[in-house]
Order: structure tokens, then C-alpha cells, then sequence
């Protein structure tokens, strides 16, 4: 029988495509992984009274709590200048990572109707999902700004490099995305845990706080910094730092920032595609 199907051009329906057969068709619906990126991003407030005004509202509710905490009562201001631009654009950086993680994790999960109901590469939800959050990035980042311009900080060329930095977050979170979407797919009780792993993941991102600083203040031991410094997430925050806030020097990127920024985009996406593909056949199956 299967050589029968064979010879007649059968193949198993919902099998996995090869890998070529599968970025082709993923290129053949980006119109459709833009449009439900934008329709996510419209429907996501649109019960607020507030509406797409929280797409700003909630990064900086965010980070005017933590600047009341950590600035404030724990005083980790004291040696950074420029707290304010340092925290913001930490905060609005790193939201777009945990956001990116936290929606490809539900990707699978969240669209088992969509899933079961109609054949397209499953890849076209995390991705889609991922685009979302950058829309929204460019939505807080366009505020950042205006914030920036309002405590000193303004337009220069070292801002164009946050372009690049930002793109190549946006490739790693993409490929997180999916490598979360598959783990999630199969065990639902992730999404449960991934909040608190992200909370831990922002404590050792210098969010709020300068890395450079504890390791020339000694308080950490050179080595943990280092690892804390080379985590990817501490990698963007920086390279959008040093694009965006004067005081931050290339003196307090690590080595190679921009070489090790790459590498984990580049393994984080190529990795967490193939990874998602090799599934292909399984989600919104059992």
C-alpha cells in the first residue's frame, strides 16, 4: 500500500513537511502572520476605556514601581547617572523580551481551535506573536523618546544603533518563542511556571540595577558578573543603553558585546525553529 501511495503522489495527511517545503510555506502566509500579529495588538485593550493608551501606560507604571523600590527605598541609584533613562529603557527592553516569551508560550495552547480547524505551518502563531510584541516595542519606544528628550538625553547618531540591537533582540525572542510554544504544547503547566522563571531571569538583567557597577563595587564576584553581563537579555538591555543614554560607556559593555548578541540571536532562532518544526505533526493533536 505505501508503495502504491508512492507511485500515485499519496502522502500521509498532517505529516511533516521537510524543512525547505516549510520556510516556503511560512513565506507564502506572512500576509496572513502580519495581519494577526496587528489584530492581536488591536483587540489586546480593547475592552480598557484607555484602549492602545495602555500600550504605553503599562511599561512605565512598571518601571515608576520599580524606581520607587529599588531608586528610592534600596537606593541602587547611588553611582549610576542618569537613573531615570538607564531604568526606562531597561524596563521597556526587557518587557519586550518577557511579553515575547510569555505569548509564544500560550501560542499552541491558546489557538487549539484555530489549530485544529484549518492546515498552515503552526511556526505562523509564535512568529506571529512575537511580531506583535515588536509592534508594540515601537509603540513604547516612540514614548521612550519623548522621556529621554525630557531628562537630557537626545537625538544623536549612537541612536541608530539601537536599531540593529533591537532587531537582533527581536530574532532571539522569536526563537524563544517557539522553543516555549513546542515545550508548552506538550506540558500546559509551563506557562504557569514561566512567570516566575522571567521574574528571576529580570532580577539578573541589570533592569534595575548596573551590573558594571557591583562588579566594580565588588559586591558580586567578577566571574558571576561576567555570566550575569553574557545572559542575552543583559546583552540587549546594554547594547540599547549604550545606544540611547550618554553616560552609558562602551567601558561597561562586556567584550565582544555585539558579536555575543549576535551569536545568541543566531542560536536562538535557528535552534528554536528546528526544534519547533521537528513537532510539527503533533500540535493541536491527543
Amino acid at each position: 500500500m505505501r508503495a502504491l501511495a508512492l507511485r500515485h503522489g499519496l502522502t500521509v495527511s498532517g505529516a511533516r513537511p521537510s524543512l525547505p517545503v516549510y520556510v516556503r510555506q511560512l513565506w507564502s502566509r506572512r500576509s496572513f502572520i502580519t495581519a494577526f500579529a496587528t489584530a492581536r495588538l488591536t483587540a489586546q485593550y480593547s475592552q480598557a476605556r484607555m484602549g492602545q493608551l495602555w500600550q504605553l501606560m503599562t511599561p512605565l507604571l512598571n518601571a515608576a514601581v520599580y524606581y520607587f523600590i529599588f531608586g528610592v527605598i534600596m537606593d541602587v541609584r547611588h553611582g549610576v547617572p542618569d537613573y531615570v533613562p538607564f531604568l526606562l529603557s531597561g524596563v521597556f527592553v526587557w518587557t519586550f523580551t518577557a511579553q515575547s516569551i510569555l505569548t509564544g508560550t500560550r501560542a499552541i495552547s491558546g489557538n487549539l481551535g484555530l489549530v485544529r480547524a484549518l492546515h498552515f505551518p503552526r511556526a505562523s502563531l509564535p512568529i506571529a506573536l512575537a511580531l506583535q510584541q515588536l509592534q508594540q516595542l515601537l509603540f513604547s519606544m516612540a514614548a521612550l523618546v519623548v522621556i529621554l528628550c525630557c531628562f537630557g538625553e537626545f537625538p544623536d547618531l549612537s541612536w541608530l544603533l539601537a536599531v540593529p540591537a533591537l532587531a537582533l533582540q527581536a530574532l532571539f525572542n522569536t526563537g524563544v518563542a517557539l522553543t516555549m510554544a513546542r515545550l508548552a504544547a506538550r506540558t500546559p503547566d509551563i506557562a504557569q511556571v514561566m512567570p516566575f522563571v522571567l521574574r528571576t531571569w529580570m532580577y539578573a538583567s541589570g533592569v534595575m540595577w548596573s551590573l558594571h557597577h557591583l562588579a566594580a563595587g565588588g559586591r558580586l564576584p567578577h566571574a558571576m558578573v561576567i555570566v550575569l553581563q553574557w545572559n542575552p537579555a543583559a546583552l540587549y538591555i546594554d547594547l540599547v543603553r549604550y545606544s540611547l543614554v550618554d553616560s552609558f560607556t562602551a567601558a561597561q559593555l562586556p567584550p565582544h558585546a555585539w558579536l555575543l548578541a549576535g551569536g545568541w540571536a543566531l542560536f536562538a532562532l535557528v535552534g528554536g525553529f528546528i526544534y519547533f518544526w521537528r513537532a510539527e505533526e503533533t500540535y493541536g493533536r491527543g
